[in-house]
């Protein structure tokens, strides 16, 4: 979904967005169902917690430098390809709640779109972006999550009516 904006091999080389410690595990993508069966075909012992009609995974286990890998990222990238959560197609880009209004922020973790001038990320969002989060959001209300700080804002969602 990024793809005219990030690379995929700049993904590749850093995979940040798969990686969660202790105070970011919440930031765990949504799962349809049909996301958890592949990941359960390949790897049948990984929990899953059932969330406002999606499924997100049971941070159970941190490594010894304290950090839980999503278990659909492999060796070569991620096991689910172009079928990945929307939360992982739209990343780094995040919808969050702010002040009772659904708002696109950016993680700041992710140097490469982090580093670009916010004319260009907001520009990318006016382009269609931000139709396409909203709507599907619309649709899917547990992808939205509670603001958290230190998340620059960059849109918030146009008021109906």
């Amino acid at each position: 979904m990024l793809k005219k904006i990030l690379s995929p091999e700049s993904c590749a080389k850093c995979r940040l967005c798969c990686v969660f410690d202790r105070y970011d595990a919440w930031e765990t993508p949504v799962f349809t169902e049909e996301l958890c069966e592949r990941i359960r075909a390949a790897k049948p012992d990984t929990p899953f917690v059932s969330k406002d009609g999606g499924f997100i995974l049971r941070v159970t286990e941190f490594d010894e430098n304290g950090l839980f890998t999503c278990p659909a990222l492999t060796e070569t990238g991620c096991m689910l390809g172009d079928e990945k959560p929307f939360d992982c197609r739209i990343w780094p880009y995040r919808i969050m709640e702010v002040g009772g209004r659904r708002a696109i922020v950016i993680a700041s973790n992710c140097e490469e779109m982090f580093s670009r001038p916010i004319a260009e990320l907001v520009g990318f969002l006016r382009d269609g972006l931000a139709d396409d989060i909203f709507s599907y959001a619309d649709k899917h209300p547990e992808i939205v999550k509670p603001y958290y700080e230190g998340f620059p804002v960059l849109m918030f969602e146009k008021k109906h009516g």
